[in-house]
């Protein structure tokens, strides 16, 4: 039987040499170019069975052959990787029929992997999904590190579906930025985004607020009122703070996902229910399922996509982009033109982050709104960083980095300070140890570019026993970077 032949295009003659090395190991047969206008001959003439391409080639893109290749051989799967990392190409390989986007560097496993599934998966011709007009002017997410490479994948492929999704993160991380690219780039880009915080809304109103009233359901009710869901019809309901949704309401949003339908307060005729829902909370809801708090059936009907958007913390490389970009965003309002040094973007680094992007876009308006320089440095960060940061308890021994012991002493004072009484969660002590094990777990991955095996023996854990903590603590693996 003869093996199956994959056409390679890419205009960098040391990424086709190491690709063509390796699926030769594993038994394919390769053909290589670096350029478009050969790959296209190649796939006109029949040739290959999966064709591997780059975005930037010399004489096209190649996210513009995706479409042609599709007409003209439905059958024939295409893997894109790409340098150009962000959120719009991910999208635009995904909605013009690519299998797979890679983002460079990659892991040569994983793309082996890929192609094996690529050859094995029965083709399947996708719905076109119209891409943004403006597609190229807007980059709602800022960043290239590997967990956000990971969150474009996903947001990629959940644009040509329709899932419920839910998004968990810190304060500040992003969530609603997530819920809207999931709507702009997706199926129901031209309905409505109705955006609900539950945990602003008084548990007496969430029902009416969500499902509408009639006339005379209550006092005050004067008149007839939609809900967010028929004012979301044809789009996108994102209930961010889900956690915070009283009981009550829990179980009327657990009828709508299962029967497809409502009823207003104080109605008798069903309404059917067209939105897609995407929730967020900051609050772990295995925990409050644990506590009676959620419910498990409804937190399973909303978790059908999970996505945890990282804290900042853990991905410090995006940080110069990210403050740039506020930097940018700050003089288009009107205010001083700015720049960061090299020392002040270190600084920038070496802060915990506790508030997230929200925390850094708010410091970066500060300082082009106060900062008299046009280039900032490291002394206005640090002042700035002080007088927003609360008193630290004095670390004995004097300067130097704060003892883990101190710093976990006092995070756990401060999180019990705050449940006084006895009332807070039964589970403090897994909420401290996977918060230790995941930024250790992260940490010594990276050190060992993503080598698990080296990282098992670093960390002295069974390899097995690391794959599960990563899969459990939901940590963005990346290995093998060429």
């Amino acid at each position: 039987m003869t093996p199956p032949t994959v056409l390679i295009a890419d205009d960098d003659r040391s990424i086709r040499t190491v690709l063509t090395q390796a699926l030769g190991r594993a038994g394919y047969q390769v053909r290589s170019t670096g350029h478009a206008a050969t790959l296209w001959r190649w796939v006109e003439d029949g040739e290959g069975d999966l064709v591997i391409t780059d975005v930037v080639m010399p004489d096209e893109n190649g996210l513009d052959l995706i479409p042609r290749i599709r007409r003209v051989r439905p059958d024939l799967r295409v893997v894109v990787m790409s340098a150009q990392s962000t959120l719009i190409t991910a999208v635009k390989a995904a909605q013009r029929g690519a299998f797979e986007y890679l983002p460079k560097p990659f892991d040569l496993d994983e793309l082996l992997s890929v192609v094996g599934r690529a050859l094995a998966t029965p083709p399947i011709v996708p719905e076109h999904t119209p891409e943004p007009q403006d597609a190229d002017e807007r980059l709602p997410l800022i960043g290239r590190s590997p967990a956000m490479q990971e969150i474009y994948r996903t947001i990629a492929r959940l644009t040509t579906a329709d899932l419920t999704v839910m998004i968990n993160g810190e304060s500040g991380t992003g969530k609603e930025l997530v819920a809207r690219a999931l709507h702009d780039y997706g199926k129901r880009r031209a309905g409505p985004f109705v955006a609900v915080n539950m945990a602003a809304i008084p548990r007496e109103l969430i029902e009416s607020e969500l499902f509408g009233h009639e006339r005379g359901a209550f006092t005050g009710a004067l008149n007839r009122s939609p809900g967010r869901f028929e004012q979301g019809n044809g789009g996108t309901l994102f209930l961010d703070e889900i956690g915070d949704m009283p009981p009550e309401a829990q179980t009327r949003l657990l009828r709508v996902l299962q029967e497809g339908e409502f009823t207003s307060v104080g109605g008798r005729q069903p309404i059917k229910a067209n939105v897609r829902i995407v929730a967020a909370t900051h609050r772990d809801l295995r925990a409050a399922i644990r506590q009676g708090l959620f419910r498990e059936d409804l937190f399973y009907r909303l978790n059908v996509v999970p996505i945890r958007l990282p804290p900042l913390r853990e991905r410090v490389e995006d940080i110069p982009p990210l403050a740039r970009h506020f930097l940018d965003r700050a003089r288009a309002d009107g205010l001083a033109a700015k720049s960061l040094d090299a020392a002040a973007l270190d600084r920038l680094k070496r802060h915990p982050w506790p508030g997230n992007v929200r925390e850094l876009e708010n410091l970066m308006r500060r300082l082009a709104a106060l900062h008299p320089a046009e280039v900032i440095g490291a002394e206005a960060i640090e002042a700035e960083l002080a007088e927003a940061a609360p008193t630290p308890e004095p670390i004995a021994g004097g300067g130097g980095p704060e003892p883990l012991a101190r710093a976990v002493e006092r995070h756990i004072r401060a999180f019990l300070a705050a449940h006084d009484g006895g009332n807070g969660p039964s589970d403090i002590y897994d909420r401290v140890i996977a918060e230790v094990e995941r930024p250790l777990i992260r940490l010594t991955l990276a050190a060992t570019r993503g080598n698990q095996i080296k990282a098992a023996a670093m960390l002295g854990l069974n390899r097995n026993t690391l794959r599960k903590k990563i899969r459990d603590l939901e940590i963005p693996v990346v290995r093998g970077l060429m």
